[in-house]
């Protein structure tokens, strides 16, 4: 048997090559959108993808499930699982409760376990030749390592009211399957820590059903406890990006494809000014700190780390164009980075903000030295702008909370009378917003960007 994980850190996303060395055949899951990945795998280990299946429609990443299917050919095997409202829009081999893929010598049992979603799926995976007990489970966004699905997303992101609380019914009938399975099965599941798919993920690649059994919280809950297992599950959950939404939609419906990384144009200084006055959007990807000190009146700083494809998500519309800045030698990777959550819009990129003969503006920056005289002066609006659980954890006094990816529609919320302080926890998010701000129009701001970690760092007192 041939196994691979393929791994995307920046969301947090596991994907899975499955082979028959014998057969030569191999079966992907959850693929991600840029499939060389797949392509190469394949190539060097001598295989062929012939069949490409999913756990479920996934709402954090734009599935490579068709593309890979039209590149190879390969057989797509998809749920039919959920319900009218929860079927993939496009052809298919539909997949029920029980219904046996076979690949070469190895066999996948497919489980429904709903509760993330209606139609999410399960894999049982058996290598007949070694042994016809089941070996390897893939559970996508069902069981995590130390956590489970959230049975919210559906109704907090793709806003499909009253379907958290059945969700998450559900959640706790379909962990009755798992805790009837043997102890020795690998867990594989879909995401890890940094996912925003649970609230706790741990950040072990794997498991076995035998050691979730034994810590995860999830699985603690006997029969008559289902309403307090639905209490606990959605408690706390952090809140989901805005494209969330996009990708359900986009991963259910026939869209069309996208088969290859987007090349992004380097733009000459004529097209980029022309560009800038006509108002496209600007992302700067460069360093907080390369920002701070120079930035391009309007743009807006999402750093080009593991959470830029996360944050460009709020931040980003579907039909909007934008230009990045950023180094020639990091481009390809950014696009990839955007192409996994379907943003690829971008008209081209600039790599030399000082070169434009535009006048650059420059941040706002504050020490601990000088943010905790103006908290203590009680002169300055503090704005948190961390997640809510975050902030229920421990925020500075009188701090009030503005989450970060909901800053655009929260203006109101902003003083443009008073001076305002805005921080985060170490200061990624809050050169975000604080170029946010800028954009949207507020001068008189400034960036505590040692954030939460530096106050507390400095026996800064915090309160509940």
């Amino acid at each position: 048997m041939f196994f691979q994980r393929i791994f995307d850190k920046t969301l947090a996303h596991a994907s899975y090559v499955v082979g028959c060395q014998k057969s030569g055949d191999a079966l992907v899951i959850d693929p991600q959108l840029d499939v060389d990945v797949y392509l190469q795998v394949a190539k060097d280990n001598n295989l062929k993808i012939s069949k490409i299946t999913e756990t479920h429609i996934h709402a954090d990443f734009l599935s490579g499930s068709r593309e890979l299917a039209f590149i190879t050919g390969a057989e797509l095997y998809l749920s039919d699982e959920g319900g009218a409202d929860w079927q993939y829009q496009f052809p298919h081999i539909g997949l029920h409760n029980g219904v046996i893929i076979k690949l070469g010598n190895l066999s996948l049992e497919v489980i429904h376990t709903p509760g993330h979603t209606p139609e999410s799926i399960s894999f049982i995976l058996r290598d007949h030749p070694a042994t016809d007990e089941p070996v390897m489970m893939f559970t996508g966004d069902f069981v995590f390592v130390g956590d489970i699905g959230r049975p919210d997303l559906l109704e907090k992101a793709a806003g499909i009211t009253g379907t958290k609380e059945k969700g998450a019914k559900d959640m706790f009938e379909s962990l009755k399957k798992f805790h009837n399975l043997p102890d020795h099965i690998q867990v594989w599941p879909a995401h890890g820590a940094g996912s925003a798919c649970g609230k706790a993920l741990g950040a072990v690649p794997s498991s076995t059903v035998g050691y979730e059994k034994i810590q995860n919280w999830a699985l603690k809950f006997n029969e008559s406890q289902q309403e307090d297992f639905v209490k606990e599950l959605l408690a706390d959950q952090p809140e989901p990006p805005k494209y969330f939404a996009k990708m359900k939609e986009f991963n259910k419906v026939d869209r069309p494809l996208l088969t290859e990384v987007p090349h992004y144009k380097r733009l000459n200084k004529e097209e980029y000014l022309r560009a800038y006055h006509q108002g496209i959007t600007i992302i700067d990807t460069r360093n907080k700190i390369d920002f701070a000190k120079g930035f391009i009146p309007g743009s807006i700083n999402i750093q080009g780390n593991n959470s830029f494809s996360t944050w460009s998500g709020w931040f980003l519309q579907y039909d909007m164009p934008f230009i990045v800045i950023a180094e020639p030698e990091k481009v390809e990777d950014l696009a990839r980075k955007l192409m996994r959550i379907g943003l690829d819009s971008a008209i081209g990129y600039y790599p030399d903000v000082n070169s434009l003969d535009l006048e650059l503006e420059q941040a706002n920056t504050i020490d601990y030295e000088t943010f905790k005289a103006k908290v203590e002066a009680g002169t300055h609006q503090i704005i948190d702008i961390r997640n809510q659980t975050e902030y229920n954890d421990g925020h500075i006094k009188d701090a009030e909370h503005v989450f970060i990816g909901t800053l655009p529609e929260n203006t109101d919320k902003i003083s443009k009378e008073k001076p305002v302080i805005i921080h985060c926890q170490a200061g990624d998010r809050s050169s975000i917003g604080y170029s946010l701000l800028r954009k949207l129009g507020f001068n008189n701001i400034e960036n505590y960007s040692g954030g939460m970690k530096e106050w507390k760092e400095n026996n800064g007192s915090v309160v509940k």
